[in-house]
This record gives structure tokens, C-alpha cells and sequence, in this order.
């Protein structure tokens, strides 16, 4: 159940009382979905991971490699198909175990199980072993060039805890499992769960023990981490001091912040795109007025449904001019990214309802749209405003809105046939982009593909991009690739998110595009 705002600000104020200079109050429109680190790959869940939990690199504040639990990696010396990462040594876990190779393995093996919502950044791996104590081989299925992009968010877990713990198997989030791993955490990072209520609070204290001393600010002695769903309370509680930063101010209180003596508001365009889905590859759909046919497996329907939104009104008016129209659903950031591509999508009603017509839906069909309420900038409200928007070519939406640990299911279950999803790209490549969302859903791939596009020669071409070494030649493979989820218009593509931090002005840092601030780098003056 969510937290009520009432209830929200009461937790608040009891935190502010026990509160010192080196607590850090944060809150956030949401919450982790669980504290197994392989179970979700989803931000926020990846965000309070961070702290507990540690890959092998990270990306630091700006977005850059930075060694985490390795210290160097590099293919090896004659076999371009094996990448060698050296460990680093004397790093323990929260439960004073030591961190071995031997982790890295079974860390690896675990998120790449059936289960795990991290296997599609690890499948052209096919082995994984330890030379020694503090040496990794990864094996590739060919060369991987990419290879460390797509460990950033990939966490170590203690092997020995997992066995004793019955944690070996990743939770099932989608089949509705608990795990001892989904409440309690065993990790190498900066800070150390001790208490959890999922949707209310959680609280964190400094590992006295942590490796990076000396390497990072380590301000911050206790996190104390409160999901406020409600925009207003989330705002009222950084305006009186009850928390010390909130990742997402709404884009109407932007000023008022910003202009209130002892706050600040720090501003950068994230990497993530906003769309919405659409299941064109069932024969017919459950929510829609249709009977014994789908109408959006015509890409005439799917195009139309594209030229109704108009992104620049979204930007203006949902937004307050805190967003950037996108056409395509890969962020500026990443590779395969291109200016053309990305301002394709222009609003044209009447050219729109000329393809309803001659697609055969002329006087239209009603349909539901599935949306979060507590995960994307204004999500609901970008959601109510395509409602209108479809309205104009004789779509008639049924908006759903829920917390995203409701909504998500639907997508990854194939329950929902019109769905908003955001999708940040921490590989900055669109291949990542391309395992999730664009193959044919599958064991290994596109556990997130909920529209059933399905293209056997496109997939081939997807996975072998993990193994070609030309860069020209791959870019070029990525351009074709782009070229048919254009054609096809698999996704109806809204907007790149911009993020806004609020936070007193004795809270150091600095945006990071992912929207994963690490409280390790944290300053508090």
C-alpha cells in the first residue's frame, strides 16, 4: 500500500528530529522494488542497490568507467574472445567475508539465470572463472567490444551468504515470490541496511570497513531514504527542511524551490526516453472494441496513433519546457543516436486520420492505455494528455494509472496492449537498447519486447552486434536496425526526460544522467 501524504509527513518529521549533519533525509517519488540485485532492471531499484551492493565498475557522477570492485580490465593478450579483470584485494563484505573470484562467478552464473532481469546485458557470455583468488576470466561467444558497458549495474553478492541463505535463485518479482534476498542484503558498498519497510522507509548506515575510504567524500554517516509518492508532500517536506534532497521536483515547483533561501535546484538531461508501446503481434487484443482483429498490427494504425501526439504541447504544458520531443527511443547519449532520426516525429492530425481511414479504422476503436503513477516525470499526466491527443483521430483511450510495481508485471507478463515505459540506457549503446526491446521475446532477450514485434532476420542481426569488432561495419549494423523499428513504428516515442535535484544548499553534488545518485560522493558542508 502506498504511503499516504499525511502518514509521508508524519514519517518526516520523526525523521528530522533524530536527524545530524552527516544524515542524508532523501526522498524520491518511489521506491526500490526489491533488494535483490538481479531480480529488477529498473532505476530506482538500481539506485538504493548502489549503495549497499557494488559491481565490478562504475560509472561515476558524469557519467564515466570508474573501477569499482576490479581495477583494471582488458581483453587478453591473444584471445580477443576473453576479457580479464583483476579483482581488487582486501574488500569485504558487510558480514566481514572476504570478496573473491569466486563471487564473480557465482554473481554472474545468478544474473544470468531465467529469473534474473539482467541476462539480456550478459548473453554473449558463456563462461565465467576464476584464475585465482583475485582474477576473473569472462569468456565471450566472440569478441565483445562492449563488453564493461554492461556491467555497471551488474552487483556482486557474497556466495557463501546466497547458500546459507537459501538466495542462490533470483526472486520472481513477476510471479509474485519473496526471497530472503528481497529484504536483506549482504554487500561490499558504502553503506548497510538496517531497516526496511518497502514504500515507507528505509535506513542505511556507514560500512566503517568500506574499501574506498580515503578514495571518496564519504560525508554522508546515515541514509535515511523515504518514497513520497505525492507530488506536493514530496515538495513540502524539502521546503521545510524534513528532507535534505529529493530527486524529482515537480516541473510547476521549480522556481518556488529554486528562489527559497537554503535550497537549490540542479538541472541535466537525463538518459531516458518516454514512449509507449503497442501489442501489434497478437491476432486480436483483449482491451480494446475490436472483435477477431488487432488494429494496431497495421503500421498505418501505429503511425497514425504517432502523428496525433503532439510532443511540443506535452513539453510545453505538462512539462513546463522540461523535456526534449523525441523521435526516437534512444537518448542523445548513446550510440546509434541521430539528430534525423530523432526529430522525425511530427504531429499531423489530419494526415493521421487519412491513415485510420485507409487502414480501415475511419471511425476508430477504443483501447486502454496502461500507465504508471509514481515512476516517470508526470507520467500520469503525459498519459492523460495522449488520451486527448488519440481522441483527435477517433482513438478512444481508457487511461489505467498505477504504482509502477503493478504496472511493470503487465509489460514484462505480456498483459497490457498499450503501455507507457521509459527506458535509460546505461551502456550508451543501442544494443542494449536492442536486447530489451526490439527482439523477439525470448529466454535470453526481450523480456522487456511487450509490443510481439518479431523479426528472425532482424534478431540475427542484434546479437551480432555483441561480437563484431569493425566499429564502422556495427554502426552501420545499428543503422539498419534503427531503420526498422523506425519503418515499422514499434514504439511511439514522447520525450527525453530532463531531471531536476532539489536539495539544501549543504548537500553536495552533482546530476548524474543515469538518475543514480551514489551517496559515497556526496559532500555535506
Amino acid at each position: 500500500m502506498k504511503t499516504t501524504a499525511a502518514f509521508a509527513a508524519a514519517i518526516l518529521v520523526t525523521t528530522a528530529l533524530s536527524a545530524s549533519a552527516e544524515t542524508l533525509r532523501w526522498a524520491r517519488a518511489g521506491d526500490s522494488l526489491t533488494l535483490d540485485p538481479h531480480a529488477q532492471n529498473e532505476g530506482p531499484t538500481h539506485t538504493l542497490a548502489h549503495q549497499i551492493y557494488e559491481p565490478l565498475i562504475i560509472r561515476d557522477m558524469t557519467g564515466a568507467f570508474q573501477a569499482a570492485l576490479a581495477t583494471d580490465w582488458a581483453p587478453k593478450e591473444g584471445d580477443p574472445t576473453v576479457w580479464v579483470f583483476n579483482l581488487r584485494q582486501g574488500v569485504k563484505y558487510h558480514d566481514g567475508a572476504d570478496f573473491t573470484a569466486e563471487d564473480v562467478v557465482f554473481s554472474i552464473n545468478r544474473a544470468k539465470s531465467e529469473d534474473s532481469d539482467m541476462k539480456e546485458l550478459l548473453t554473449s557470455i558463456v563462461e565465467v572463472r576464476a584464475v585465482d583468488d583475485h582474477t576473473v576470466e569472462f569468456v565471450t561467444d566472440g569478441p565483445n567490444p562492449i563488453l564493461p558497458s554492461n556491467l555497471t549495474n551488474l552487483f556482486m553478492m557474497d556466495k557463501g551468504w546466497a547458500e546459507a541463505n537459501d538466495a542462490v535463485k533470483v526472486q520472481d518479482i513477476e510471479g509474485g515470490e519473496t526471497t530472503f534476498a528481497t529484504t536483506n542484503t549482504n554487500g561490499t558498498g558504502a553503506y548497510k541496511l538496517v531497516s526496511r519497510e518497502p514504500d515507507v522507509k528505509t535506513v542505511l548506515t556507514a560500512n566503517e570497513d568500506y574499501w574506498g575510504k580515503g578514495e571518496f567524500p564519504l560525508d554522508v554517516t546515515e541514509i535515511v531514504y523515504t518514497p513520497i509518492q505525492n507530488a506536493a508532500t514530496r515538495v513540502a517536506a524539502l521546503l521545510s527542511g524534513e528532507v535534505d534532497f529529493i530527486q524529482d521536483v515537480p516541473v510547476q515547483d521549480l522556481d518556488r524551490v529554486a528562489n527559497t533561501d537554503g535550497l537549490v535546484v540542479k538541472t541535466a538531461p537525463q538518459n531516458r526516453v518516454i514512449f509507449l508501446g503497442m501489442n501489434m503481434g497478437a491476432d486480436d487484443i483483449a482491451n480494446d472494441s475490436v472483435e477477431g482483429a488487432n488494429p494496431l498490427a497495421d503500421a498505418r494504425v501505429r503511425k497514425a496513433m504517432s502523428m496525433a501526439i503532439n510532443r511540443d504541447a506535452i513539453k510545453q504544458v505538462v512539462m513546463r519546457g522540461q523535456s526534449q520531443p523525441a523521435g526516437m527511443i534512444a537518448p542523445p547519449f548513446v550510440n546509434g543516436w541521430t539528430e534525423e532520426m530523432d526529430s522525425s516525429s511530427a504531429t499531423d492530425v489530419e494526415g493521421a486520420k487519412a491513415l485510420m481511414a485507409e487502414a480501415g479504422y475511419g471511425d476508430g476503436f477504443s483501447i486502454q492505455l496502461d500507465c504508471p503513477n509514481d515512476r516517470y516525470i508526470n507520467d500520469e499526466a503525459i498519459c492523460q494528455a495522449a488520451v486527448g491527443m488519440l481522441a483527435q483521430i477517433g482513438v478512444t483511450v481508457n487511461l489505467d494509472a498505477k504504482p509502477k510495481a503493478q504496472h511493470f508485471p503487465l509489460i514484462t507478463n505480456g498483459e497490457t496492449d498499450f503501455y507507457m515505459l521509459g527506458w535509460g540506457v546505461p551502456t550508451y549503446d543501442s544494443e542494449y537498447i536492442f536486447n530489451f526491446l526490439v527482439h523477439t521475446r525470448g529466454d535470453e532477450r526481450g523480456s522487456w519486447n511487450g509490443t510481439g514485434f518479431s523479426n528472425p532476420d532482424l534478431d540475427a542481426k542484434i546479437v551480432s552486434l555483441a561480437s563484431e569488432t569493425d566499429l564502422d561495419a556495427r554502426n552501420a549494423a545499428i543503422g539498419e536496425i534503427w531503420q526498422v523499428v523506425q519503418d515499422e513504428q514499434l514504439y511511439i516515442p514522447i520525450h527525453h526526460q530532463v531531471l531536476n535535484w532539489g536539495m539544501t544548499d549543504n548537500v553536495g553534488i552533482e546530476v548524474s544522467p543515469e538518475d543514480d545518485p551514489k551517496v559515497k560522493f556526496f559532500t555535506m558542508n
